[in-house]
């Protein structure tokens, strides 16, 4: 079992992940801003840190990048946040987290990302700012099991388990070099794509998985140019 850090402004939000993962048989501790956060990690050095975006006094994008940048992001972070959006979970990842979990945060989508992130090796130091992940050219790569947990139904049709697995490939590059339209619709194609083949192409299951009506569905895998026909099943059944 592991020793888990979990930061976040909002008490009862700390309360829930502790007894989660307290029940999970992980050690937790608890700090509510990036001061007691600091603390904590010099004291515990945890095995993973649940990280909150939004706090009042230094917020949780800037705290990670501090730790990277002082070569104390040697555990995997996994970043927390009500507002999440496409653009901050990619920002979150460039500067070493290793996902991103939108609130509220379900049960079944965080012990998935605790699990996930604890199977991976320790993240290397974060990149400079400005450079991808992985390249620095404009190209960030997702490796295997990487997930950006990117918000909502709504605007991306992505639903956010965060970890949001990246496509059917076992290894995938994202040209960010490109409008926001073109790249959110190469990112969501090869979701989709990936819970098609997973769930042999039934829409019922895809549905249910992505948390969208399965009508909202079909005219989405349309709308992205989704080949059907490449499943066992695409029909609505």
């Amino acid at each position: 079992m592991a020793t888990i850090l979990v930061v976040d402004d909002e008490m009862g939000i700390r309360a829930l992940l502790s007894e989660i993962l307290t029940d999970e048989g992980h050690t937790v501790e608890l700090a509510e801003n990036a001061a007691q956060a600091r603390a904590a990690r010099e004291r515990m050095r945890p095995d993973l840190v649940l990280l909150d975006i939004w706090m009042p006094d230094v917020d949780g994008i800037t705290l990670l990048k501090e730790w990277g940048a002082t070569g104390l992001l040697n555990m995997p972070v996994v970043m927390m946040s009500g507002h999440g959006t496409i653009d901050t979970a990619v920002e979150a990842t460039k500067f070493g987290a290793m996902a991103f979990l939108e609130k509220p945060i379900t049960l079944q989508k965080l012990l998935r990302a605790v699990e996930q992130a604890l199977a991976r090796a320790v993240p290397k130091a974060a990149p400079a700012p400005g450079l991808s992940p992985v390249t620095g050219n404009g190209i960030f790569r997702a490796e295997p099991g990487l997930t950006v947990e990117a918000a909502m139904t709504g605007g991306m049709g992505l639903p956010v388990s965060m970890p949001v697995e990246l496509g059917p490939q076992s290894e995938q590059s994202f040209d960010l070099d490109r409008p926001l339209r073109e790249a959110r619709d190469a990112f969501e194609k090869s979701y989709f794509e990936f819970h098609l083949a997973r769930e042999n192409g039934s829409m019922t299951r895809v549905a249910e998985k992505t948390g969208l009506e399965r009508t909202h569905l079909y005219r989405k895998l349309k709308q992205l140019g989704v080949d059907l026909s490449r499943n066992k099943r695409g029909t609505l059944a």
